[in-house]
Order: structure tokens, then sequence, then C-alpha cells
């Protein structure tokens, strides 16, 4: 049987701070309350979309939750990746595969693609909450006063998706070229 102290060992990675470890944990974090919301249109909970939506709950749960418990799943395991960039199966792929198992993962290939997102997810979110106000004043469907304030509440926290990670990243490439 493996202890606590053991099992934390084997994730330790030279050069990681603990306030690196805990910035990865809060960027995983950071997608977790939009999917939430998502969710609960997901299983048919009013969300303050009108008829004329195609997020009125009146369409869910169906065939449409689907999409969306998707786009949540998707979302969630590319919020986890993160943690690859200061836990050790982000240098080097875990035992357990087979062939691969063991081998050391070339830094370009996470910074390259963590780069992109961390990008992609920023411009995204930007521009996102940039036009909402627009979107939402154009759509009378649209949530208004406590659903609003709501929705507003769960997307926020994406606004601090890719920023974080570019910082991880930035750091993962830092610390790849210092210590292998």
């Amino acid at each position: 049987m493996t202890s606590h102290a053991t099992v934390r060992a084997s994730h330790t990675v030279p050069g990681v701070s603990p306030w690196l470890r805990r910035l990865a944990q809060l960027t995983s974090l950071t997608v977790l309350p939009s999917c939430v919301w998502r969710l609960a249109i997901a299983v048919g909970i009013p969300m303050g979309w009108g008829p004329g939506s195609d997020l009125h709950h009146s369409y869910y749960p169906g065939r449409e939750s689907l999409v969306l418990v998707f786009v949540c799943v998707l979302q969630e395991c590319l919020g986890l990746l993160s943690l690859g960039l200061v836990q050790r199966w982000g240098e080097e792929l875990p035992g357990w595969i087979p062939v691969l198992g063991g081998r050391r993962i070339h830094p370009l290939a996470a910074v390259v693609p963590a780069a992109l997102g961390a990008i992609a997810v920023t411009a995204i979110t930007v521009l996102g909450a940039w036009t909402w106000s627009e979107v939402n004043a154009a759509n009378p469907d649209a949530p208004t006063g406590l659903a609003l304030r709501i929705f507003d509440l769960s997307y926020i926290p994406l606004l601090l998706w890719g920023p974080l990670l570019g910082v991880l990243t930035v750091a993962y490439w830092r610390r790849r070229r210092i210590h292998g």
C-alpha cells in the first residue's frame, strides 16, 4: 500500500513551485462554472432564456442535451490538461501506456498546443465578453435580471483560463529548458 506522501512525491516535478501547482489547479477549475450552467440547461432547469431561444428549458432534457454534455466534457478535459504543465505526466508518458510508456515528451509537443490554446481561449472569451451586451440587447429571448447575473458569474471565470494557461505554458517552457 502506498502512502499519501509516496503518491505525492511521484507527481512532484523539479522546478515546480507550490504556487505554480495551485495556479494549475485554479486554471483547471475556471471551466467548471460554465459547465455547471450548461448542464443545468441540459437537464431542463430554466436559466432565463425565452421561448424563441434554442436554450429555452422546454427543449431539454432531450437529444439536444447530448451536445451540451459533450461540450462540457470536452471543455473539462481541456481544462484538466493544464495540470500536465506542472505534473510528471506532462513531461513523461505514464508507464501504463503500451510501448510508449516512460518516454520523455518533447517540450514543444506540450508548449505549442498549450500556447495556441491559451491564445485561442483568450481571444474567444474576450471577444465573447466584449460583444455579449450587443448580442443580449439584440436578442429579446436572452436572459435578464437574476438569470443574466447567474450567466455572467458562470462565464466570468473563463476569462482567466487563457491568460492563466499562458503563464503555465511559459513556466513549463522555462523549466523544461533548465531541468530538461
